[in-house]
């Protein structure tokens, strides 16, 4: 069974909303249906055999597939290397992300950041799903 990219995505995009663990997604492989459940509430009634690990996975967060920290390294070393070593001082603090995209404001690097971004978390989104026999429809 083909299961929506898209409907795979918005999971994705839930999950690794908040911290990890605060929300999570569990896609049935037989019938491609998703249950998501949150610490914040309003969560979806789990099936009662959700444990079952042939039929149900958990929908991964971002950090999962190293779509954090290492992805705005990634970023840096390839757009603005020469500002390596302040983003590497940036994330040493709370608050990182928001100076960091701070910075690529001021750099004009913020909608490139946003397309690389978007770009490798659709490629680690679908590897994820090949690498478990999940068959996505585009």
């Amino acid at each position: 069974m083909a299961i929506s990219y898209d409907d795979i995505e918005n999971a994705f995009l839930f999950v690794s909303m908040g911290q990890q663990f605060m929300n999570n997604a569990y896609l049935c492989k037989e019938t491609g249906e998703i249950f998501y459940t949150s610490e914040m509430g309003d969560s979806d009634d789990l099936p009662e055999d959700i444990e079952d690990l042939e039929k149900y996975i958990a929908i991964p967060h971002k950090n999962d597939l190293d779509l954090g920290k290492a992805l705005v390294f990634e970023f840096v070393s390839e757009y603005l290397p020469e500002e390596l070593e302040r983003v590497y001082s940036i994330f040493r603090r709370r608050g990182a992300y928001s100076r960091f995209k701070d910075l690529l404001a001021s750099k004009g690097a913020l909608e490139d950041w946003y397309e690389f971004e978007d770009q490798r978390q659709k490629d680690a989104l679908k590897r994820w799903c090949r690498d478990n026999d999940i068959e996505i429809e585009d």
